[in-house]
């Protein structure tokens, strides 16, 4: 599936209201599935799923991975926007909070959140997934970000938790082993 994604296009920065976003992520993703069927690479899944994500998710100023480097610290892995931040520590902000609980977090006003990075001043919104491998370790985070406020729903949340889950969770080829990063 070389041509991309095949989606009506929507100009960059618009906020559809949710049910259309929804729409608009149900229909990309079993095109999302079938690109990356077969693949084991993480840093090809990585780079693929951050332009295919950047193309469904119109709301989006940022789209992409950040990867455990080691104990306590993420770098910046393969995205689609302008740049981001290169490391990031489990302790700082929104990226940091989804690694250091393993938990998704979904932030509807960055500025309300208690130390948040600003990589780009524009976001307003964001929301991060931890993604796991097969023995549960933390093995990265994908990072959305949008300038606008309430930008990702909990329905947005969820589908992009079980396709992160569906997708890392397998035989992947990770680029090193996790076990000295052992929390």
């Amino acid at each position: 599936m070389s041509e991309g994604i095949l989606l009506a296009k929507v100009a960059r920065g618009t906020l559809l209201p949710v049910p259309e976003r929804l729409a608009r992520l149900d229909e990309a993703l079993p095109q999302i599935r079938a690109a990356l069927d077969g693949e084991r690479d993480e840093i090809a899944m990585q780079a693929t799923l951050a332009c295919l994500l950047w193309e469904t998710l119109p709301q989006t100023n940022w789209c992409g991975f950040y990867r455990r480097v080691g104990v306590g610290e993420l770098a910046v892995g393969p995205y689609q926007g302008g740049m981001g931040c290169l490391r990031i520590a489990f302790a700082r902000g929104v990226c940091g909070a989804a690694a250091r609980t393993g938990a998704t977090q979904r932030v509807p006003d960055v500025q309300a959140f208690p130390g948040h990075i600003a990589c780009d001043d524009a976001t307003r919104s964001e929301l991060v997934i931890p993604i796991h491998d097969g023995r549960g370790a933390l093995r990265a985070v994908l990072d959305l970000d949008s300038p606008s406020l309430d930008a990702f729903s909990q329905e947005e949340a969820d589908r992009l938790e079980a396709l992160m889950a569906s997708l890392f969770r397998g035989e992947v080829a990770w680029a090193s082993d996790p076990s000295p990063w052992v929390l």
